[in-house]
């Protein structure tokens, strides 16, 4: 990652950069390349990266690891309240990646879900435009917004581009972090415009990969559950519904290159167009993986959930065009999704035990 972004580390070397949300799945991501590009790669050219978040699910291992042994800065804060009022003022580059984002727990919290996404950036946006009168420039602001914002598309509107406007429920059991969202962005593009800031929006579908909790309680996690249980794949649907899959490295690298280089209150699909696979081709496809790699021998099934919401507003699908990621960002997926499927097994084969408890 930090060999694809030599050009955007640069940029922002010697510059302080804040992450919220970093100590999330993605964070993970987000925060490992800076601590590399800090201790092993350009230790010449150093980020001084801080990190806000509330640790409801408590404090990561790789994150305490990291703590201990660089200079990166941890607080202990929800973005919904109001920011801290001992916070350094010249923050260059602020990424926004604090938000619930598993289906199963913003259902259980909407109303975190919404405060995080909506109250947490309006907190964000007002620093950068505090910055920007005190001629403190910014850099780039990025928010991650997600490919929920389109919803659930006609098929002439697959792949979907950034232009589609959506077809999304308001009231319905996603909505909470649909249409947060979608607020979200029109908040960053109302403050880019008024106030000439350099506020981007990253789109991300379906990022999976080592590091995502196998209790997080999407599809690809629990499809892993069972495997290393020895139990059937259980899938909770009929099986039809499509996605495509973007391994993480590939979109962290995409992220990194909107927030320097995207443009200002534009928004930009980061994710893979193709295999768009269905959930029963995806189970089948894991299934045979792990045959292969831990002789695996249970079958695919297809039960319903519990949770009577579990698939109301689920899309049938979803696909992204990416082309203006690749034409203005120089963004290049490059992992097969057989590939990033294999370490994502291998790597729950490793840390199941310390991820369930």
């Amino acid at each position: 990652m930090c060999r694809q972004l030599e050009q955007e580390l640069s940029v922002m070397s010697g510059k302080k950069l804040l992450i919220t949300g970093g100590a999330g799945f993605l964070g993970h991501y987000l925060v490992q390349v800076i601590d590399y590009w800090n201790r092993d790669y350009r230790p010449s050219e150093k980020i001084d990266l801080t990190i806000f978040d509330n640790l409801i699910r408590g404090l990561p291992e790789w994150l305490a690891q990291v703590k201990e042994h660089s200079s990166i800065k941890l607080v202990t804060h929800d973005i919904a309240h109001p920011l801290p009022d001992d916070m350094d003022d010249d923050y260059a580059f602020i990424i926004h990646a604090a938000s619930i984002a598993s289906p199963t727990f913003y259902r259980k919290y909407p109303i975190e879900t919404m405060d995080a996404n909506v109250n947490g950036l309006r907190h964000l946006l007002e620093y950068i435009k505090q910055q920007q009168e005190k001629k403190h420039q910014p850099g780039g602001f990025l928010f991650y917004s997600s490919s929920e914002v389109y919803g659930d598309p006609a098929a002439d509107q697959i792949p979907t581009a950034e232009n589609y406007n959506g077809n999304v429920s308001f009231t319905g059991p996603r909505a909470c972090y649909d249409e947060s969202k979608r607020y979200g962005e029109t908040l960053c593009v109302n403050f880019a415009r008024q106030y000439d800031l350099p506020i981007k929006i990253a789109r991300p579908f379906n990022n999976y990969g080592p590091g995502l909790k196998i209790t997080d309680r999407r599809v690809l996690p629990d499809f892993a559950r069972n495997i290393l249980n020895n139990e059937d794949i259980v899938m909770l649907s009929d099986g039809t519904p499509t996605r495509t899959f973007c391994y993480v490295a590939d979109a962290v690298v995409g992220y990194y290159k909107l927030l320097v280089h995207g443009r200002n209150g534009q928004a930009y699909n980061i994710g893979t167009e193709t295999p768009e696979i269905s959930m029963a081709e995806l189970a089948r496809n894991m299934a045979a993986q792990a045959k292969a790699l831990f002789g695996y021998t249970g079958k695919v099934i297809i039960t319903a959930s519990e949770e009577k919401e579990y698939l109301v507003d689920n899309p049938n699908r979803r696909c992204p065009r990416i082309d203006k990621a690749v034409n203005e960002l120089g963004y290049c997926p490059q992992t097969e999704i057989d590939e990033g499927l294999r370490r994502s097994l291998l790597w729950y084969q490793g840390n199941q035990v310390a991820e369930e408890a």
